[in-house]
């Protein structure tokens, strides 16, 4: 008979003897917006539409209109568009089964990694890939809006910056509360201004459209190649990771039940993988823009987004109109997107910082550390050497999220050898899983030196494919080859609540965690391996000394 430790209720609560240090201003931080743990239902109040609305406000930022614009003058415009199709449809594919997991499970994407083959302290190496995504494109949105700034008031590009750059600091204070107002109420005017320009110069002069598609690029002869193509669609999939900023918004969907699965599962592709269909209109608006650019200004020009639209909008209204709608267009579009940027880096660097430490700084701290980064990016001018920056990262993100995209759908629900439900607690997973860190490292080490010609410029296009690949092969290899053996290091976390209610969602039974004395519901709680009570997830992450932690089963 087992004497592990089982509760059947609620227990009354006994003083802990092993306080975790920083628990009481973690635990007053992260109950505004669940920083490192699970979104309760209880906290979960907006209807599936609110929360997909907040989720896609999230990516009305400008980069799009750059990199649709850099590929096609480099490539051209046959070439762009086949890029950034194929890159779409690896996107959507690869973020659907995240996506899901995020929304049904509601944790966000680094939860979902460490049960789905990385373990606990392994999936701290994807943490950090994904901080580096948000500052490297928070740095890229400042810089545009830093473009029109210089344009609109005539401030100097080092001051633009850093105006970019502290202007969202106290949005990105109030979490999610703020953030669904602001995208919500922000959403229409940023659809109105991004369209209408591109509307109106193909209906009053359609010889744009021959133009665009006519264009052959600087390095191209007008026909489709697949060197050019792989080339575009590395660039495009450097936004693979987007699908983590979409799931800091997914996590707090409703339970899915019989009556709300219609908008429930409509949300959840829409404001999840779905992103990328508007990404992806946005970046061949891009192409359309620089090559108008290039007719009515020239070349030099047509790579930012603040002279696309400065000089779509010039065609269409009076001259004293353009340069400021130009600017509001970019300052919105700057705002929508780096608050998430700030938000969910900063979630990121905490949820990393906390598991390696076991203490919990604040997670304002790295929001001006995210900040900090970025910063530093746009003053060493990361715009002039855009698509070199995001060739190179797109190869560790795609081995990232087809690694775990794969061990969902292929490990979980084909070979049934990765638990279906997704596991994060400390003390139920081992430190690292062999399954994800293995096919992690080997995709994104061959395919970065690939990209650096290391395997020989022939093989240099390739390196995406080779990510995407090698993640995609060895994922299941592993898994297959270590019996599925490193994903648990228990099955049983002493509660005899089952984790999931009749409909198949977190169940919402609430325990009070005897360290922080505070209400958490059934999946963020764990049995107290010292106590006969429970201890929620972020007490476990900073307990330095492992008193409460569960013992090892298997």
């Amino acid at each position: 008979m087992s004497t592990e430790p089982r509760l059947a209720e609620v227990a009354e609560p006994e003083p802990a003897q092993q306080a975790a240090p920083g628990t009481d201003q973690a635990v007053k931080e992260t109950l505004e917006d669940y920083t490192l743990r699970f979104a309760p239902r209880s906290y979960r109040r907006w209807t599936p539409m609110v929360v997909a609305t907040t989720a896609l406000g999230g990516i009305a930022y400008m980069a799009d209109f750059s990199i649709g614009a850099g590929i096609g003058l480099a490539h051209g415009t046959g070439n762009a568009l086949v890029a950034i199709a194929v890159a779409a449809v690896v996107i959507f594919v690869t973020g659907f089964p995240l996506a899901y997991y995020g929304a049904r499970y509601n944790i966000d994407l680094d939860l979902i990694t460490r049960g789905s083959g990385f373990g606990y302290f392994g999936s701290v190496l994807t943490s950090v890939i994904f901080a580096s995504f948000t500052f490297i494109f928070f740095a890229l949105e400042g810089s545009i809006m830093a473009q029109g700034l210089k344009l609109g008031l005539g401030l100097p590009l080092w001051l633009g910056y850093l105006v970019s750059t502290l202007m969202v600091i106290p949005l990105v204070i109030y979490g999610m509360k703020a953030l669904s107002k602001l995208q919500v109420w922000t959403t229409p005017i940023w659809l109105l201004l991004m369209v209408g320009p591109l509307v109106y110069l193909v209906a009053n002069d359609p010889g744009t459209v021959d133009r665009f598609l006519d264009y052959a690029g600087t390095d191209g002869d007008g026909g489709i190649n697949t060197a050019s193509v792989l080339l575009g669609a590395g660039v495009c999939l450097s936004l693979i990771a987007q699908i983590g900023e979409q799931i800091d918004y997914l996590r707090f969907m409703p339970p899915k039940t019989e009556a709300n699965k219609r908008s429930w599962w409509t949300a959840v592709v829409m404001a999840g993988p779905g992103w990328v269909v508007l990404g992806a209109l946005k970046q061949a608006i891009g192409v359309f823009l620089a090559v108008y650019i290039i007719a009515e200004v020239g070349a030099s020009a047509a790579p930012e987004p603040i002279q696309q639209f400065k000089g779509a909008f010039d065609a269409m209204m009076p001259s004293w109109l353009v340069v400021p709608l130009a600017v509001v267009l970019v300052v919105i579009s700057q705002i929508k997107i780096n608050v998430t940027n700030a938000y969910s880096g900063s979630l990121a660097w905490t949820n990393s910082f906390t598991r390696v430490t076991r203490r919990y700084p604040g997670r304002m701290v790295f929001v001006l550390v995210n900040l900090g980064f970025a910063l530093a990016l746009m003053e060493a001018d990361m715009f002039s050497f855009l698509n070199s920056i995001l060739g190179f990262y797109s190869n560790c993100a795609i081995a990232w999220v087809v690694t775990v995209a794969t061990d969902i759908g292929i490990n979980k629900y084909v070979l049934k050898l990765s638990p279906h439900a997704p596991e994060f607690r400390r003390g139920m997973l081992y430190a690292v899983n062999p399954v994800g860190v293995v096919a992690f490292v080997a995709a994104s080490g061959l395919s970065i030196a690939m990209y650096f010609h290391a395997l020989g410029d022939t093989l240099q296009p390739y390196s995406p494919v080779a990510a995407a690949v090698i993640a995609f092969v060895l994922t299941p290899l592993m898994a297959v080859v270590t019996k599925g053996r490193y994903y648990l290091r228990r099955t049983d976390d002493g509660i005899a609540e089952p984790l999931l209610d009749e409909d198949g969602n977190p169940s919402a039974v609430a325990y009070e965690c005897h360290v922080c004395r505070q209400q958490f519901e059934r999946p963020d709680v764990a049995a107290c391996r010292t106590h006969d009570a429970v201890v929620c997830s972020l007490c476990l992450s900073t307990d330095t000394v492992g008193d409460h932690v569960l013992p090892a089963t298997v």
